[in-house]
């Protein structure tokens, strides 16, 4: 079979059993919509959170952008998985211990304010809509590519779906769903990671290829193999680094707390039995992340390597060092289709020319070959994983997985962050605050209706997002570390922090760094409208957007403190609510008697 019939085979499956499991498992209530019910499995829970954890952003773009950026993307890497086990160990069983649906009804009962659980759906809205955003790009690019329809075509057709399973389920159908989901798209990130590692090292293990010789019997290390093949285009070296200590820094704390601090994934904690599960099942959500993390450098840099061979066939300056355009290969033309790949040939020779052609030192050297700029005008990073199994010719229903594969991460992740959306409206403002009298079938359908229109909003930034997939998602780690994970931690760990410090730290916070996106980015992620070019050269001392989370999170905490310390202390009922929350079930609690 051709590829586009293998495609349609193994993306169709996938989606009939999604549809499938979210009809069976259905919502009748508000507890199966927001937390299945409270007893799913640690296991099965944590495997759910892995899926609903690894998003386009981890599926689809984040070996794009190592594979772009080399060494300078491990801030990814360690701020994405350093942060779960900061969810882990100080947030999860706490939360979970105080026993409610949603983040900021935790907020609004912890700092025993209406105002404070307001501003607390405010900030998880913000952050969650900027998350979507980045899944949205993510199903564009994979529809894009697998259904032969424009990038624009894919998003719309992504919302469909997402709306269908994610609005009938809830949270038990999600859940079901991500477990299917994780299965899919681990498996398919992974088998050809090893069939490309064997390819160019010999080794089965993607992780022991990335350190191995190539396969070719010269004794070249894969990774000194990448650098010599990239720096002999202009392009700097892969393994280096090349960006501020200090903004790489700030980039990596920012998504370790972002993480912890990510009301999607708070949430998965409130679906198991009890602590202890909830414990076990951050455990093993750990285990199924590391999966994926672990591969993704060896993927990244295998990709890149792929990509250069291919379009680069002999030494820079011979006759026939370039690739023909019209002898292009079938995977480059497919997504050339899409938009997210192109070419211009600017000398009319016929060849593809890519090279850095900002580098100084190699510009003189393209001017004398008869260059006359880089010709691969648009190389979108998003497209490396998806495109890496077609670049390095494995056969079609290899190709057909990662198809399944990446929608299946997009998806995953929009559906939880959709229901933290949907369940932030229904429960925390109508049902909490405003219409604390509305019958459960009226909060469900609120619930829905909340959804529909988080997809619809997503969905239109979503065509115009302001950067690749794990840049935006990145955006979105900043906003939730800057405003809710300072709340959370002060909450649990701080008796002193009333509501007045809580409120004013959580705005200083999601305010500040607003700001500064909004400063480099532009209102609303319109193009055009940003007062400053996103560049280093221009970013307060060094810092780029993605990374100002952690100075946003910085002003939270000072704020709330300072405020705290000179308003009066919260009640004593709040004080022991939170000793009782931090000490384990069965313990005396310090102060009174067994």
């Amino acid at each position: 079979m051709d590829t586009q019939t293998w495609i349609y085979l193994v993306v169709g499956a996938s989606f009939a059993l999604y549809i499938g499991i979210a009809i069976w498992s259905r919502a009748g209530s508000t507890s199966e919509f927001y937390v299945a019910g409270g007893g799913v499995h640690p296991v099965a829970n944590g495997m759910a959170t892995a899926a609903d954890w690894m998003s386009a952003a981890s599926f689809i773009s984040m070996a794009g952008l190592i594979a772009f950026l080399g060494y300078d993307a491990s801030a990814y890497l360690l701020g994405w998985t350093g942060g779960y086990v900061l969810l882990a160990l100080l947030l999860a069983p706490y939360l979970r211990k105080f026993g409610k649906f949603t983040v900021p009804e935790f907020i609004g009962e912890r700092f025993y304010s209406r105002t404070a659980r307001v501003v607390a759906v405010v900030c998880l809205i913000v952050a969650s809509v900027t998350y979507v955003i980045g899944q949205m790009k993510g199903v564009g690019v994979a529809f894009g590519r697998f259904l032969e329809v424009p990038f624009d075509v894919g998003v719309f057709i992504g919302m469909g779906i997402v709306f269908f399973y994610a609005v009938l389920g809830g949270m038990k159908g999600i859940t079901y769903t991500q477990i299917a989901q994780y299965c899919v798209l681990i498996f398919a990130f992974t088998v050809p990671a090893i069939f490309i590692s064997i390819q160019l090292t010999g080794w089965p293990l993607p992780q022991v290829g990335l350190g191995a010789t190539m396969a070719d019997g010269s004794g070249v290390y894969l990774l000194d193999k990448l650098d010599a093949v990239i720096t002999d285009l202009g392009f700097a070296e892969y393994t280096a680094h090349k960006g501020s200590d200090v903004n790489m820094a700030l980039l990596t704390l920012s998504l370790m707390i972002g993480t912890a601090g990510l009301p999607h994934v708070i949430i998965r904690f409130f679906t198991v039995p009890n602590v202890a599960d909830a414990r076990r099942s951050a455990g093993w959500a750990l285990v199924f992340i590391a999966i994926l993390y672990t591969t993704a450098p060896a993927v990244g840099a295998m990709a890149r390597l792929n990509l250069m061979n291919t379009v680069q066939t002999g030494p820079v300056g011979e006759p026939e060092s370039n690739l023909a355009y019209d002898q292009r290969p079938d995977w480059f033309r497919t997504w050339e289709g899409t938009g997210l790949l192109r070419f211009e040939d600017k000398n009319e020779d016929g060849r593809i020319q890519y090279y850095d052609d900002s580098n100084p030192a190699f510009a003189d050297r393209a001017e004398s070959l008869g260059w006359q700029g880089n010709e691969m005008t648009t190389v979108d990073r998003d497209i490396m994983v998806l495109a890496n199994p077609e670049i390095a010719s494995l056969p079609n229903w290899v190709i057909a997985l990662v198809a399944a594969g990446g929608l299946a991460a997009a998806l995953s992740t929009a559906a939880g962050l959709l229901l933290a959306v949907a369940s932030a409206i229904s429960h925390d403002l109508l049902k909490g605050m405003f219409m604390p009298r509305i019958s459960e079938k009226q909060e469900l359908r609120a619930g829905r209706i909340a959804m529909a229109g988080a997809v619809l909003l997503a969905g239109y930034l979503g065509l115009n997002p302001p950067g690749f997939a794990a840049q935006v998602v990145a955006l979105a780690f900043g906003l939730a570390a800057s405003s809710l994970f300072p709340a959370l931690m002060m909450g649990i760990f701080s008796k002193r922090v009333n509501r007045a410090g809580a409120i004013t730290g959580m705005l200083a916070g999601l305010s500040s760094t607003l700001l500064y996106i909004f400063l480099y980015k532009g209102w609303f992620f319109v193009p055009g409208t940003n007062l400053l070019p996103d560049d280093a050269a221009h970013w307060i001392l060094g810092i780029q957007p993605e990374s100002f989370g952690a100075v946003g999170a910085l002003l939270n905490f000072v704020f709330a403190l300072l405020v705290s310390r000179l308003t009066a202390p919260p009640p004593d009922d709040i004080q022991e609510l939170v000793e009782n929350v931090r000490v384990p079930r069965g313990a005396t609690v310090p102060g009174q008697s067994h």
